[in-house]
């Protein structure tokens, strides 16, 4: 009976490995991807449904990759409650959809303003995600320079959409990342209002910029429900939050997350 059950566990956690390395691949791959359907549909202004369709399933299969992980996640942590029922995986998924497609739109826009610009953004936040993983010293790998590729990675992703990196209390940090995504936002819109372009009409940019708004507005919405009345632990005050991410570091499987 114990074998079965570390036979089963260890199928669990390789399961979980692979999530998380899906979760990797979609991000590097699909937002690149992303950006570039949007500058191509912003800039002929002619769309018709397939082009929508396609921007909303690029979407919905990069937030996708991280409900999957996060429910194979907690399949693979005992101490922790499954994220279950039909409710709060919806909700966790609109949460993501509609804050990756308001953040991409945004950086889009800035990419016609100006393309030094807009890469130095997204370097500079990528710096700061790279930073903030080496100063939370992450974990998760079995080799250094496994480790420093699994932060360079986080960094990117943390461009995006939020990624606790390392299972700690995300409150704090999650605020101050929303907060700046916010600002970026606001500081993007007024720039792009304020910079003279020819390529849009204003009966064609007000609609992209009420839809950032709008789709920011609600993402921070579904937010504040998942984590207010859907979040699996919401009611155990004594346990560590858990926001796309891991558990606290405990003496078991996640101290050294990707298996060899």
């Amino acid at each position: 009976m114990e074998e079965q059950i570390d036979t089963h566990k260890e199928i669990i956690d390789r399961v979980t490995d692979l999530s998380m390395l899906r979760l990797f691949e979609t991000y590097l791959e699909g937002c690149p991807q992303l950006v570039l359907q949007l500058y191509i549909f912003l800039k002929h202004g002619e769309a018709n449904f397939f082009q929508y369709a396609a921007i909303m399933v690029s979407c919905c299969a990069i937030s996708g990759s991280t409900v999957d992980f996060q429910i194979a996640l907690r399949k693979s942590l005992p101490d922790k409650n499954l994220l279950k029922g039909v409710y709060p995986r919806v909700t966790y998924l609109i949460y993501k959809v509609f804050t990756l497609l308001s953040w991409t739109l945004s950086v889009v826009l800035l990419l016609f303003v100006n393309v030094n610009i807009a890469l130095f953004l997204l370097l500079f936040l990528w710096l700061v995600g790279l930073i903030w993983a080496f100063k939370n010293q992450t974990k998760f790998c079995n080799s250094r320079s496994m480790e420093y590729l699994y932060r360079i990675v986080v960094g990117f992703i943390l461009v995006f959409t939020f990624f606790n990196i390392k299972g700690q209390n995300t409150k704090c940090p999650m605020s101050c990342y929303y907060i700046v995504r916010v600002l970026a936002t606001v500081g993007i819109l007024i720039v792009f209002w304020a910079y003279p372009l020819s390529i849009f009409s204003s009966d064609y940019f007000i609609p992209i910029s009420v839809t950032i708004v709008l789709t920011l507005l609600l993402g921070i919405i579904f937010l504040i429900v998942y984590y207010g009345i859907c979040h699996p632990n919401r009611s155990e005050e004594t346990k560590y939050d858990e926001t796309d991410g891991k558990s606290a570091q405990r003496d078991c499987r996640m101290r050294y997350f990707l298996m060899e």
